[in-house]
């Protein structure tokens, strides 16, 4: 079982929680002036980074709030968690 700290509510099964893709990715400026082409890439295109990365996840079984998670990909070991106010922690010059 891992547990998940959720900055509002404390530490949580990770069943608790959904995946809501990468962190710190910016919204289009006009989404209607997308191409199709375009609003796909920017939905399901991922870096799909081996190691660390800062992810989106929402405590849905919980608060019902959005958060971040610095995680490592190849291990899924959760190496921190932050409210989305809160500046991305430094990882040492990954992600």
């Amino acid at each position: 079982m891992l547990l998940i700290e959720c900055p509002y509510c404390g530490p949580r099964d990770e069943t608790e929680y959904h995946y809501g893709g990468e962190a710190h990715v910016p919204y289009p400026e006009d989404p209607a002036a997308l191409t199709d082409r375009q609003w796909g890439e920017y939905l399901f295109y991922r870096r799909n980074t081996k190691g660390l990365l800062a992810e989106r996840w929402v405590h849905t079984a919980g608060c019902r709030k959005w958060f971040n998670v610095v995680r490592d990909t190849a291990t899924y070991k959760v190496q921190s968690v932050y409210r989305l106010t809160d500046p991305r922690p430094s990882t040492g010059g990954a992600l």
